[in-house]
């Protein structure tokens, strides 16, 4: 089995722990909670900054000191926009369930600047329509690198079935910016039908990593490096949430330059 593919560890609870130590790189850690009514998941923030996504569900959220109430609209990841609240580093959250609830928390270093918690509601996040043809897909922004954070970009893509996704190929492992940034990133995958599958595969010019991975409902593929392609297959459309962050925030990709035609066709 592939190390970069992390398949949920139980169907109730914290069913997705991802840490920068068990992934092996410095920023992105990654955790994924499935909560029946009433069932909570709380932390302190410490030395990270929060980025909490109620993927689908509804859920009372209490955060650096503030309720925000119960938030939450849409049963499935595949209709609407999610609501969100950002958490400082330092902070305490608390999510309370008041529906079946699958709760997404990506955290990164803080930088210790104390932006406010805040909640990030569906009407305060653009979407955009990116790529052409089968290579269309929809994309909700989260966190964007315009809003305040510290570390952390979130975003979230629908690809229809049949669909190509992340391609071109591309890549951001290089801090050379303006060209290229560093970027670790996760994706956490899911399917519509759930038995569906997809596959991502991750490799680098040298191919010194080279891996193709099948992708099924609530696995998290990570990224330390080269580039990403996903495909969804006919029947099923692939939902994946990215979570990125790393020594610079802000998203400057490299195409894989054999590919890159596909930009012109």
């Amino acid at each position: 089995m592939s190390r970069l593919h992390v398949r949920p560890r139980t169907d109730h609870g914290q069913v997705i722990h991802i840490t920068p130590q068990s992934a092996g790189w410095r920023h992105v850690g990654f955790d994924v909670h499935k909560l029946a009514p009433g069932d909570h998941a709380a932390a302190a923030a410490g030395n990270r900054e929060v980025c909490l996504v109620l993927v689908s569900g509804k859920a009372r959220v209490k955060a650096a000191g503030r309720d925000f109430g119960v938030l939450g609209e849409r049963m499935t990841p595949f209709e609407g926009k999610p609501h969100a609240v950002y958490v400082p580093g330092g902070a305490d959250w608390r999510v309370e369930a008041a529906s079946d609830l699958t709760l997404a928390v990506c955290s990164a270093p803080s930088g210790g600047s104390k932006h406010p918690a805040r909640h990030i509601a569906p009407q305060d996040m653009g979407q955009e329509t990116r790529g052409k043809g089968t290579n269309v897909r929809y994309v909700t922004n989260i966190l964007p690198e315009d809003a305040p954070a510290d570390s952390l970009l979130v975003v979230e893509v629908l690809t229809p079935g049949g669909h190509t996704s992340s391609y071109p190929p591309h890549k951001h492992d290089q801090d050379n910016l303006p060209a290229e940034s560093l970027l670790e990133e996760t994706y956490y995958h899911r399917l519509n039908p759930a038995q569906g599958f997809a596959f991502q595969r991750v490799y680098t010019d040298d191919r010194s990593l080279d891996e193709a991975i099948v992708v099924e409902d609530g696995s998290v593929v990570m990224v330390p490096r080269g580039y990403h392609p996903v495909a969804a297959i006919h029947g099923y459309d692939l939902y994946y949430l990215n979570v990125m962050a790393g020594p610079r925030r802000t998203w400057k990709f490299h195409n894989a330059r054999e590919h890159e035609w596909l930009m012109k066709a």
